[in-house]
């Protein structure tokens, strides 16, 4: 029997823009005539196990992970090579049992494609959650000088040990004074309905652009103090929609109509105005 239903899972998962971008990938292709079908599960945390298992049960091709699962799912699934190196994973492949991680490609695809070159630039890097540990990964392996900003720095120097990464960790004023190129929000602060919330308090690094992985809402606290800086900051929905379409092509075999996700994104970001 072909497996079609796919979503995906977190606590809390009202902010999630994944239904409406994949349900509007598999209209696009033709796939909702075969039954795929996308849907947004809030599972507590301490039934992980058992949910997975519920999926499984359930038919579900597959599922991408979110806030605060990205670790945990590590312990219930068989995790592939990148999810091993991350330590974390965002996409289960869920007749296999197996785990891995898109958000490395997600991050980087969409710096790429918003002429952000990290190639030796010094980035710091908020966060020491799932999401940062992606960036970690990703950012190193483009030989970027990664600086490490979390509100508790021991948990910043047990990702780098944990991942075998050689980091430093800031506090944002060290960070503020060691000339920047890029300051990455790895963090959900600032999340849709926290919207107020930032993760940066004072001035940004001077001449610094920023990327914020929160995509909703569209123009965070941290983007407008950018903006008031006279800083270039780009917000996370084109790393949402690379890492959904890369999730989109394991499980559908089929090239994902990207334009068509970014659309529906977009669409559903405009709805909250």
């Amino acid at each position: 029997m072909k497996l079609t239903k796919a979503g995906v899972i977190g606590w809390p998962i009202g902010h999630s823009l994944s239904p409406v971008m994949h349900n509007a990938a598999y209209k696009a292709l033709g796939l909702d005539a075969e039954g795929w079908t996308y849907d947004a599960n809030a599972i507590p945390p301490d039934v992980l196990r058992q949910s997975i298992k519920q999926f499984m049960n359930a038919g579900y091709v597959g599922l991408n992970v979110t806030i605060p699962f990205k670790q945990a799912v590590l312990d219930y699934t068989r995790p592939d090579k990148i999810a091993k190196a991350v330590g974390a994973a965002n996409t289960l492949v869920l007749p296999r049992n197996q785990s891995t991680n898109t958000d490395v490609a997600g991050l980087m695809d969409d710096l790429a494609a918003n002429n952000i070159d990290v190639k030796g630039a010094r980035v710091v890097l908020l966060g020491a959650g799932g999401a940062a540990r992606a960036a970690l990964y990703g950012l190193t392996q483009a030989n970027a000088d990664v600086a490490i900003v979390n509100r508790t720095p021991a948990n910043a120097f047990e990702m780098a040990r944990a991942m075998e990464i050689e980091a430093a960790v800031k506090t944002q004023d060290e960070a503020r004074a060691w000339g920047a190129d890029v300051v990455i929000n790895a963090t959900p602060v600032g999340m849709h309905p926290n919207a107020d919330a930032s993760p940066w308090t004072g001035e940004l690094p001077e001449g610094v652009v920023v990327y914020d992985m929160v995509y909703r809402p569209a123009q965070t606290a941290l983007m407008q103090q950018a903006a008031a800086q006279g800083l270039r900051a780009v917000g996370g929905l084109g790393m949402l929609v690379r890492q959904g379409a890369a999730s989109f092509e394991i499980w559908t075999q089929r090239e994902a109509p990207v334009e068509v996700m970014f659309d529906a994104a977009r669409a559903a970001l405009a709805g909250d105005a």
